[in-house]
């Protein structure tokens, strides 16, 4: 089988995957034509998906995924803009969790809907680590805390504009400022070389987040972890990450203790026009 594969049975040349192909690889020459792929459309394919994912006939098909390989579309699944709204708004960061673990299969379903979100030329370059056993994860915040008190020695003035010493004050009463005291943490990480790791990671992370309340779990954003993971070699050594990766960001996750019953309210957007 070629790269892109059309039957031409179901084609109706209507050229839609043409008008869409990201790096514009497949052309239709006109009206009576069925689309085709350039000559050197298999080395410039960024292999998305949409090609197949477009075509409302599922005439193609791709070397990477098959039509019947892709779930349909159910529009009446989809939110229209108030539950979109809603959605977004109700989302919140939790601080508070119940002891209760997260199943592993859960874990792993809600990163496998995270793996979708957008990267720079469809790189996909996200990896993950999932800290599950919740002494692991205090373990790590204690390195985390180890960091604090090195920039609070070094008087670094990060650790006044953080508060760091309330930070490790906390952490010496048995309070995790850290991770909260979450039972999971969540690390996205990714080369060091490559460019488009840390932004595709941030954009997978959000996804996690979201998808995460779709599961009644809750999630925040774990910024200093993220922080010392930049900067604090025993941090690093205890994460385990592959050689030449970096830690892009990270998740706390877990059962939140408490639901919330209002959407508070936030303060205007700022918005200019071109």
């Amino acid at each position: 089988m070629s790269l892109l594969n059309i039957d031409t049975e179901k084609c109706k040349k209507d050229g839609i995957c043409a008008a869409v192909c990201p790096p514009r690889i497949i052309i239709q020459k006109s009206a009576d034509h069925y689309p085709e792929m350039v000559p050197e459309g298999a080395e410039i394919c960024i292999r998305c998906g949409h090609c197949v994912a477009v075509c409302p006939h599922g005439a193609m098909n791709h070397e990477r995924m098959d039509a019947a390989d892709c779930p349909p579309v159910k529009n009446e699944w989809l939110p229209g803009p108030e539950q979109t709204e809603h959605f977004l708004r109700n989302r919140r960061s939790t601080r508070v969790y119940k002891d209760t673990p997260v199943d592993r299969d859960t874990l792993v379903r809600i990163v496998e809907v995270a793996r979708y979100a957008p990267s720079g030329h469809n790189l996909q370059p996200v990896k993950w680590k999932i800290v599950h056993d919740r002494q692991d994860v205090t373990r790590l915040s204690g390195h985390v805390v180890d960091w604090m008190r090195s920039l609070i020695e070094q008087k670094s003035p990060l650790a006044e504009m953080l508060h760091l010493d309330r930070a490790v004050l906390g952490w010496e009463a048995g309070i995790d400022p850290v991770n909260r005291n979450a039972p999971h943490l969540i690390i996205a990480h990714g080369n060091k070389s490559d460019p488009t790791a840390q932004t595709a990671a941030t954009i997978a992370l959000s996804y996690l987040e979201l998808a995460a309340a779709g599961f009644s779990l809750g999630t925040c954003w774990a910024g200093y972890f993220g922080a010392a993971a930049l900067f604090w070699p025993p941090l690093k050594e205890a994460m385990a990450l592959p050689a030449k990766h970096t830690c892009c960001g990270a998740m706390m996750i877990g059962y939140p203790k408490f639901k919330y019953h209002r959407l508070p309210l936030r303060n205007k957007p700022e918005i200019t026009w071109l």
